[in-house]
């Protein structure tokens, strides 16, 4: 593309602790010379009132989002520059608010874009709340990039999540998304609609492949270790199956790497924390997972199977491979159409035979790892994703 220049909406902030797509698809543009400016989440749901967490991440956002107001977006990493709008952060629903947000948002997104002189910059958005914004800036191509059902997200007002995203697909020029029944719903108003799975640093978890030292805390572990590592989400991880799981197997050790998602208290976890062969090590930063999983020998995808994960390709499944480990999950969408690396299991003793088979079987070698991640990694992913920018939208 002769294009070098994007503006990235997002649905999460730019230092929230676990990168999804929308931090790396950022970077990735970033490292082929692309300016990107990324512009932090306007907010899908409406904050809970008796959250603390919420409303203190609203105060913060609101700061922020004024200081971009005024002085634009600052550079957070070679070529990445970052805005936070400054959004009314309730009553979405009163015309007067937002008629006020469309306005701030709009002129937020163009004087940012102004201040670092992108021209004819590609609009790439992770939600539908975009068009207003953009109505006045002389871009290039609008590029819808689907990875979840957000509608499932408890908060969110759906039917303007429907009428938005209804629009979006009309106008924009290419839909990428990773499940198929997330393609099958966006080609319906976009022939231009792509699946792409998520995808991994085949690199830096391959890392986790390599001779070195385990973290010290897992020494006092005893193997076999199975990780689990990522948001224990009470809506998205299946926190009751991990529990019988372990009750099953008091053998095995279940390390969970991660903190509950922002106002959860689930008693769940509390309960978790009291079994003797589960382990909740907390959060652990993107750089040093590959030395965790080094001193694992199975990955869970233990996925709670709802309207929301149902069309969910978890990032971790080419992590897990990546780093030398076999995968066991529950039987998401995705798992119908891979084999390579895999064991499904629907419930507690499914599960617990699917783990024992991975076990059996032994962590993967270095050609297994490279073939069963195969191309579907950043890099390749981001290739095939302008070349389809690049392609003239179909007719429906």
């Amino acid at each position: 593309m002769n294009a070098r220049d994007c503006i990235l909406f997002s649905t999460a902030d730019w230092d929230e602790p676990y990168w999804t797509n929308k931090q790396h698809t950022a970077v990735e543009l970033a490292k082929r010379g692309w300016r990107v400016l990324y512009v932090e989440s306007v907010g899908i749901r409406a904050p809970r009132v008796a959250s603390r967490r919420d409303w203190k991440r609203l105060w913060r956002r609101l700061w922020r989002g004024a200081r971009s107001l005024v002085l634009g977006a600052p550079a957070r990493a070679q070529n990445i520059w970052v805005m936070s709008p400054l959004m009314f952060p309730a009553r979405h629903h009163w015309p007067l608010v937002r008629s006020l947000n469309r306005t701030l948002l709009r002129y937020a997104v163009n004087h940012s874009a102004n201040a670092i002189g992108l021209k004819k910059p590609v609009v790439w958005t992770y939600h539908p709340y975009l068009l207003d914004a953009i109505a006045t800036l002389d871009r290039g191509a609008l590029v819808y990039h689907c990875v979840d059902d957000l509608r499932e997200i408890p908060g969110v007002d759906v039917p303007a999540f429907n009428a938005a995203e209804e629009r979006l697909l009309g106008e924009a020029g290419a839909v990428f998304t990773t499940a198929e029944s997330l393609r099958e719903r966006c080609a319906r108003l976009n022939a231009n609609t792509h699946y792409f799975p998520n995808v991994v640093d085949a690199r830096h978890f391959g890392q986790a492949m390599e001779p070195g030292e385990m973290p010290p805390e897992l020494a006092g572990i005893p193997e076999p270790r199975i990780i689990y590592h990522g948001v224990l989400s009470d809506f998205k991880v299946d926190l009751a199956l991990l529990i019988e799981v372990a009750r099953m197997r008091p053998d095995w050790q279940l390390v969970l790497i991660g903190q509950e998602r922002e106002g959860q208290q689930s008693s769940l976890v509390a309960e978790l924390a009291t079994l003797p062969n589960v382990h909740l090590l907390g959060y652990r930063t993107y750089e040093n997972l590959p030395a965790y999983l080094r001193g694992m020998q199975v990955g869970m995808l233990p996925t709670l199977l709802n309207d929301y994960t149902r069309s969910m390709f978890p990032m971790k499944f080419y992590e897990y491979l990546a780093a030398g480990l076999p995968v066991v999950s529950t039987p998401l969408a995705f798992t119908s159409s891979v084999n390579d690396g895999l064991e499904i299991g629907a419930d507690a003793p499914a599960f617990v035979a699917a783990i024992e088979r991975q076990l059996a079987r032994g962590r993967l070698n270095a050609e297994e790892a490279r073939r069963y991640v195969g191309d579907n990694t950043w890099d390749a992913r981001t290739a095939k994703m302008l070349a389809s920018i690049q392609s003239p939208r179909p007719v429906l």
